[in-house]
């Protein structure tokens, strides 16, 4: 090989390996105006946005059976979420409260998103779960903090809805989070947050964790981890 080629095979080893290094990204669609959540793919809502597929475990291993489809879409006022979850077994908390948050709904199924605005300090950023029946809770995480968890006192002010088709075993459940919670900028097209999208499924004995970006450690708290998500106009 002559110097040339091999010029030319190190540039473009060194441009792949700059693009395999590139944050995955997510578009949300602009919609013109608030909606009612609602838990339907293929309302007009719904079906004009962008579809991701979280199917890995924590440590980057395909998990097909447990394959979720996310959904988002964005308004002047709000971010929205839907998930669309296949399972098994769920795991769910016993006399569900859905009219106050509930603390360590993580010990449960749950649909997480993890979003932040803050592109200096990554340690700082919100956490926003949904549960297959509907409870919620959201929490302000600072991971300089020894028990970040006890960022769950925030109140964001998110809206949840959810339910559960036992007959195609598959759980529904949609977000919608005031921006003025996430982020103090000028929203815009364009904007990019930090994020990632998480999900437990199944009892203890057979615990699933789904994820978008895979965390490659035993915490769903990797920051370093996450992708992005960028506001599109809408199509």
């Amino acid at each position: 090989m002559n110097g040339f080629a091999k010029s030319l095979l190190l540039t473009l080893s060194l441009s792949a390996a700059a693009l395999a290094a590139d944050p995955a990204v997510i578009e949300s669609v602009q919609a013109q105006q608030d909606v009612s959540l609602n838990l339907d793919p293929s309302s007009k809502f719904w079906s004009a946005s962008s579809r991701i597929s979280m199917d890995k475990d924590p440590h980057g291993e395909s998990v097909p059976r447990y394959r979720t489809e996310v959904r988002t879409r964005w308004t002047t006022n709000n971010l929205y979420f839907l998930f669309v979850c296949p399972y098994e077994q769920l795991n769910l908390k016993p006399s569900p409260n859905t009219q106050q948050e509930t603390n360590k709904l993580w010990n449960w199924d749950v649909a997480e998103v993890f979003l932040g605005s803050d592109f200096q300090d990554i340690q700082r950023y919100k956490e926003f779960e949904i549960s297959p029946q509907g409870e919620w809770i959201d929490l302000d995480i600072d991971l300089h903090k020894p028990h970040h968890e006890e960022g769950w006192t925030w109140n964001s002010g998110f809206e949840v809805l959810a339910r559960i088709d036992p007959k195609t075993h598959i759980w529904y459940g949609a977000m919608r989070i005031p921006w003025k919670a996430i982020d103090s900028r000028p929203l815009a097209v364009g904007n990019k947050l930090r994020i990632n999208l998480f999900r437990s499924q199944g009892p203890p004995s057979e615990n699933h964790e789904v994820a978008w970006q895979p965390p490659m450690s035993n915490t769903f708290h990797t920051p370093q981890r996450f992708g992005l998500i960028r506001l599109v106009s809408s199509r």
